[in-house]
């Protein structure tokens, strides 16, 4: 059963020819509660759908986990068809496998929002310890990346009738977008993708973008280091923190990206004029 991800609400539209009761489309954002081996790790705010990423591509961007086969399985709690079914997923860890849970004083059991990814975290540093710079031989060139970005609104439904979500998604170094993911959450969104390429075996990936909408924020370039992606590419500019990381990250990160202009934050030299 697919989870819903929309929802009609009774709205009243206001405008100059007067006002008027109606109905609208809007994007549905559910708590969804991580626990690992009966633990709540992390509660973040999402959109249903695609748990079992969001939960890898979270775990993998945090740090707990360094493989897939530190995994043995993954379940919501509860029974279908009661209230809140759906919005507490289980981890268990594979025997034998020792996973990397922050300690008391980092742990993020308290509610993750869906505009933050990382919440509870003592340092920048902390954040940035178990990520080692990006090693790619990658280059795209403007055309590419505009490519990439510009596509993404076709492959976007929900945003087509919410208006109300972000969306990341994967492309190649010629800018043919592959799939994206939405989410309320920017960082959520991300962690889907990420999460489907670790299921896939297809982590470091080292040969791909990531497009993502909105503003480039500090979590999706740290998610995209410890991804080992090397491209970033967003409509949006970045924040201050996401060009210092991308920078210490080797990442190339790219914002403002329409009509074949864009600011490089960092990482020019992997954008060239021709391939």
């Amino acid at each position: 059963m697919t989870a819903a991800r929309e929802r009609t609400v009774p709205v009243r539209r206001v405008g100059p020819e007067g006002s008027r009761d109606d109905a609208d489309v809007v994007a549905i954002e559910e708590p969804l509660e991580l626990r690992v081996s009966g633990e709540t790790l992390a509660v973040t705010m999402r959109t249903p759908g695609h748990d079992r990423e969001l939960a890898l591509g979270f775990l993998w961007s945090e740090g707990v986990i360094a493989s897939l086969d530190d995994v043995s399985a993954m379940a919501h709690c509860g029974r279908p068809g009661t209230d809140g079914y759906g919005n507490t997923l289980e981890v268990t860890p594979a025997p034998g496998s020792r996973l990397v849970l922050p300690d008391e004083r980092v742990r993020r059991g308290t509610i993750v929002t869906s505009a933050c990814g990382v919440c509870g975290r003592r340092t920048v540093d902390d954040l940035l310890a178990r990520c080692t710079p990006v090693a790619s031989d990658a280059a795209m060139t403007p055309a590419a990346m505009t490519r990439a970005v510009e596509s993404m609104r076709a492959m976007q439904p929900l945003f087509a009738v919410t208006g109300g979500c972000h969306g990341a998604g994967i492309a190649s170094l010629d800018g043919v977008v592959e799939r994206v993911f939405e989410d309320v959450g920017r960082h959520n969104a991300v962690d889907k993708l990420v999460g489907s390429l670790l299921l896939e075996g297809r982590l470091p990936a080292s040969r791909a973008a990531l497009v993502t909408t909105g503003r480039c924020g500090f979590e999706v370039a740290q998610k995209a280091i410890a991804a080992g992606i090397p491209v970033v590419l967003g409509v949006g500019a970045a924040t201050s923190l996401a060009v210092e990381t991308a920078r210490r990250g080797a990442l190339t990160l790219a914002g403002f990206v329409r009509g074949g202009s864009m600011v490089v934050y960092a990482g020019a030299e992997r954008v060239v004029t021709a391939r």
